[in-house]
């Protein structure tokens, strides 16, 4: 999926203009410069055309705060991954040295840079945004991301600057599990992935991925046969200065959307972080299986119980959604790799599995008889009938009479008898309530 990536000073509007183009308010919003730290990502479609979009802090230039130093290093990784670049500007402030050295930078990008003049809402602005063409970045775009004036006709040539999409070429791996090593940097995705393919190199075949971010390797050699996508540390990133932090999740927001199953990395000896968490949260909001690996577990110091009580701390962290399975390993030291592969693979099934109806129907519709949702205002909810909807992840369909009044604390209920019932550990369910 095509990036286009939103840069400019701070306070220009460009955390207005994420949520205009994403059709939500996803990114804080304030008028103190510097709200924007961590980086948003987001979805926007537009004729038919998807893409993704990324908000970035304001550019500030001869400052020593440390938070902005870090900003500037993500704003120039953003510059340097994204297929398109807005570049936004405000006409009420006019062209500043911040806009003119964040417009130098630009003027070294060999992409398609948008200038987009922000706040004009009325016609003497219209008349003002003129200023801009002394930027030397040619045309411009007068909108007001507050309202949303302009912003269509600025959709239409992001769309049309849209890389152009690729015919689909027949894959000769379509059809194999395709499993993402993700996480954080330093946890052992590089160290994971060589201990897989430094050996018997002969049936391992490199295939270069889709995206121009992945690498998609064969796998295929002690009764395993799958796809590894990996954004680690087989390609190299020649030519990128970054923050690691903001890599990491980029990286991982692109081969999340590869794979069926995400292996996720942490380090032991920092335990689970922030991080760790997005990285997470990114793989179970895409409806991906998780499988959990806690690397460098040589280097902890252990107990009787020291195992299971780090297991139940990350599983109150990750909470609610804890059903997956967690493998402690020492990739240097080779242990437990083999138990990895062999759980991504269950998590594979269970993504995958089919439930009939019948048998569906047999087992949830005791689990609902003996407890039954709760009346609402002396209303009487009744679910008569349950199936899998025909998904790429696992999801339900119960039907009954009053949809409107099933609260989510009775969906985690349907949900947990559903995994006790039927094996889905390590695969997100999702639970619909529809009208019979």
């Amino acid at each position: 999926m095509a990036i286009v990536a939103i840069v400019g000073r701070p306070n220009v509007g460009k955390s207005t203009l994420f949520n205009r183009l994403v059709g939500r308010r996803q990114a804080i919003v304030d008028e103190t410069e510097g709200v924007t730290r961590d980086r948003h990502y987001g979805k926007s479609d537009w004729n038919g055309r998807d893409f993704s979009v990324i908000d970035t802090g304001g550019y500030v230039i001869n400052s020593d705060d440390i938070f902005e130093e870090e900003i500037r290093k993500q704003v120039d990784l953003a510059i340097s991954e994204a297929d398109i670049i807005t570049f936004v500007v405000d006409v009420e402030n006019g062209i500043t040295d911040m806009d003119m050295a964040v417009a130098n930078i630009l003027h070294r990008q060999k992409k398609p840079v948008m200038l987009v003049v922000n706040k004009v809402d009325n016609g003497d602005r219209l008349v003002a945004a003129t200023e801009f063409y002394g930027l030397g970045l040619g045309e411009y775009f007068c909108i007001s991301s507050i309202n949303g004036s302009g912003t269509g006709e600025l959709l239409d040539e992001i769309v049309k600057l849209l890389p152009a999409a690729k015919p689909e070429e027949k894959d000769e791996l379509e059809g194999l599990p395709r499993f993402a090593v993700i996480g954080r940097p330093n946890a052992g995705k590089s160290s994971f992935i060589n201990s897989l393919i430094g050996e018997e190199r002969n049936i391992v075949t490199n295939i270069a991925g889709t995206t121009r971010d992945s690498i998609h390797t064969h796998y295929n050699k002690f009764n395993h046969n799958f796809v590894i996508v990996d954004t680690a540390g087989i390609r190299k990133k020649s030519k990128v200065h970054e923050d690691l932090e903001f890599y990491s999740v980029m990286r991982a927001v692109k081969s999340i959307e590869d794979s069926d199953v995400c292996i996720v990395m942490m380090d032991a000896t920092r335990g689970i972080e922030a991080q760790d968490l997005a990285i997470y949260n990114l793989a179970i909001k895409n409806k991906r299986g998780v499988v959990l690996v806690v690397n460098k577990w040589d280097l902890i110091e252990k107990e009787t119980n020291t195992m299971k009580q780090y297991q139940e701390d990350i599983e109150r962290r990750i909470a609610p959604f804890n059903d997956i399975p967690i493998v402690f390993t020492s990739v240097t030291e080779k242990q437990r790799i083999s138990k990895v592969l062999d759980a991504a693979m269950d998590v594979y099934e269970n993504r995958i599995r089919k439930i009939s109806t019948s048998t569906l129907n047999e087992v949830m519709l005791k689990a609902i008889e003996k407890y039954p949702p709760p009346a609402i205002k002396g209303k009487f909810i009744k679910i008569k009938y349950v199936t899998q909807i025909p998904t790429h992840a696992p999801a339900f369909a119960f039907f009954c009479n009053l949809p409107q009044y099933v609260k989510e604390p009775y969906k985690r209920y349907l949900e947990n008898k559903i995994r006790e019932a039927f094996d889905f550990k390590g695969v997100p369910i999702s639970i619909f309530i529809r009208k019979k």
